[in-house]
C-alpha cells in the first residue's frame, strides 16, 4: 500500500487549536503527529500556524518528536528570506502495529509502520471462526511476523487491534455450523487473551467500521469530510465519517449498513444484506455449478461467469443505491465509498453501476453524494485494525470507542 496523499486543504481551526499549557504537551503531541499524517510533510511555520502554538512551543514538540524517532527532517526548502524551512514527515520505523481480522471465512494478520505501510502478513482460511482457532492462529503468526523486524525495532510494536464482526453466534444459519461452536464467543474475552500472548494493549472494533477507518487513516486522494462506507466481505458491512472523524454511536454499531430495508426484486423489501454481499454471489455460482471456495481464498482474480456475475452485479448497485438514498435524506453525506475483497475490475463496474442506479431514483430534495472506490481495498479490514492502536497511541479527536483488552 501507498502512503496517503498529503491532504492540503486548510484544517477546521477549531479542531485543530493546540494550548500552550504545559499539562497539554501529550495533546499537543498529538494534535502535531495527527496534522503530519493527514497533510504530509510540514515545518514548524506550518505547524504554528494551523494550531495557534507558540513557535517556541512547536519548536520544542517537534523536538522531542524526533528525538522518539516519530518524525524525520526532511531537505531543506530555501525561500527568498531567511532561514530555509526544514520539513518534517512521519518516520516510517517509529512504531509498528498489529492488526487482526477475524472474518467469517478466514483471519488475516498484518504488521504495519508508521506511515501505514503494510509490512508483512499471514492469513488462515477456515470453514467458520471459534475463539481458539483466532488465538492458535495469533500465537504462531505474530512471532513470524515481528521476526521480520531488524532486532532493534522490535521492541517498536505498540499494539493490537482486531477488527471483527459483533455477534458472531448469530450468524449460525447464514454459515451452516454448529451453534455450540458459535456459542464460545459468547463468554470469551478475545481482546483480554490476545493481549495475554502478545503482551500488548489489545483493542476490539467492528470489522466493517475498522475497513472504514483505515479509508479515514490510510486513504489516498481527496477524502471527503462526510462520508458513508461500504465494504463487501461474506457479507455487507460500512461506516460513517462525518467531519472527519470516524462515528461508532453509543455501543460501537453505528452504520450497519446491511440492516438497512431495501426494495427487493419482485417486490416487497429486504435487508441490504440479503441482496448485495459476497454470500449472495456464492450461493449463486454454487446453484450455477461453479465452485466459490476461491473467493475466500484470493481476492485479485473471481472465477465467475457472467452469466452469474452479471445479476449479481445488478442486484447488488440497485440495493446499493437505494440505501444511499435513504442515507442521504438523514444525512448530509458529500460520497459513499465502495470497497471489498473483490477484484480492483469489479470494484470499479460495482461502483459504475451504482451511480447510475442511484441517478435513475426520485432524487427530489436530495443532493446525490458522489459515489467513488475506495482507495485502501481488500486488506482495509487487516488495515483498519492497525489503525485502531495508532489512533490510540498518537492521534487526536478519533472518537475511537472501542473496548481495550
Amino acid at each position: 500500500m501507498q502512503d496517503a496523499a498529503p491532504d492540503r486543504s486548510l484544517p477546521d481551526p477549531a479542531a485543530v487549536r493546540g494550548t500552550n499549557q504545559s499539562g497539554m504537551r501529550d495533546h499537543n503531541e498529538r494534535l502535531v503527529l495527527s496534522l503530519v499524517r493527514r497533510h504530509g510533510a510540514l515545518a514548524k511555520s506550518d505547524i504554528a500556524r494551523m494550531t495557534g502554538l507558540s513557535a517556541q512551543t512547536v519548536s520544542v514538540i517537534m523536538r522531542g518528536l524526533e528525538e522518539e524517532r516519530l518524525l524525520e527532517r526532511g531537505q531543506p526548502v530555501r525561500g527568498r528570506v531567511g532561514q530555509p524551512s526544514i520539513p518534517m514527515s512521519l518516520a516510517a520505523e517509529g512504531a509498528f502495529f498489529l492488526g487482526l481480522k477475524v472474518g467469517r471465512r478466514s483471519a488475516d494478520l498484518v504488521l504495519t509502520d508508521f506511515r501505514g505501510r503494510m509490512r508483512a502478513a499471514r492469513r488462515r482460511v477456515y470453514r467458520y471462526p471459534t475463539p481458539d482457532a483466532v488465538v492458535g492462529f495469533v500465537r504462531e503468526a505474530v512471532p513470524a511476523l515481528t521476526g521480520e523486524l531488524p532486532p532493534a525495532l522490535r521492541g517498536r510494536v505498540m499494539g493490537m487491534g482486531v477488527a471483527m464482526p459483533f455477534q458472531l453466534w448469530n450468524w449460525v444459519s447464514v454459515l451452516g455450523v454448529p451453534q455450540e461452536e458459535m456459542d464460545a464467543w459468547r463468554h470469551r474475552d478475545l481482546g483480554a487473551e490476545l493481549g495475554a500472548v502478545v503482551g500488548l494493549p489489545v483493542y476490539v472494533q467492528n470489522d466493517a467500521t475498522s475497513a472504514c477507518g483505515a479509508e479515514l487513516i490510510f486513504g489516498t486522494g481527496d477524502r471527503p469530510k462526510d462520508f458513508l462506507y461500504f465494504y463487501f466481505g461474506t457479507f455487507i458491512g460500512g461506516g460513517l465519517v462525518m467531519n472527519g472523524q470516524l462515528y461508532l454511536g453509543r455501543t460501537g454499531n453505528a452504520a450497519a449498513v446491511g440492516s438497512i430495508q431495501v426494495p427487493a426484486p419482485g417486490g416487497g423489501t429486504r435487508r441490504l444484506i440479503d441482496l448485495a454481499s459476497m454470500s449472495v454471489l456464492a450461493e449463486a455460482m454454487e446453484a450455477a455449478g461453479e465452485g466459490s471456495d476461491h473467493l475466500w481464498s484470493q481476492h485479485d482474480r473471481w472465477e465467475v461467469s457472467d452469466r452469474v456475475l452479471e445479476p449479481w452485479l445488478d442486484q447488488a448497485a440497485g440495493a446499493l443505491a437505494q440505501a444511499t438514498l435513504a442515507a442521504a435524506a438523514l444525512l448530509e453525506i458529500e460520497a459513499v465509498l465502495i470497497d471489498g475483497w473483490m477484484p480492483v475490475a469489479v470494484r470499479a463496474e460495482l461502483v459504475r453501476r451504482t451511480g447510475a442506479a442511484l441517478l435513475r431514483l426520485d432524487l427530489a430534495g436530495i443532493e446525490p453524494p458522489v459515489i467513488r472506490e475506495g482507495t485502501v481495498g481488500a486488506d482495509a479490514r487487516a488495515l483498519g485494525a492497525a489503525a485502531i492502536p495508532l489512533s490510540q497511541r498518537y492521534l487526536i479527536d478519533q472518537n475511537a470507542a472501542v473496548r481495550e483488552g
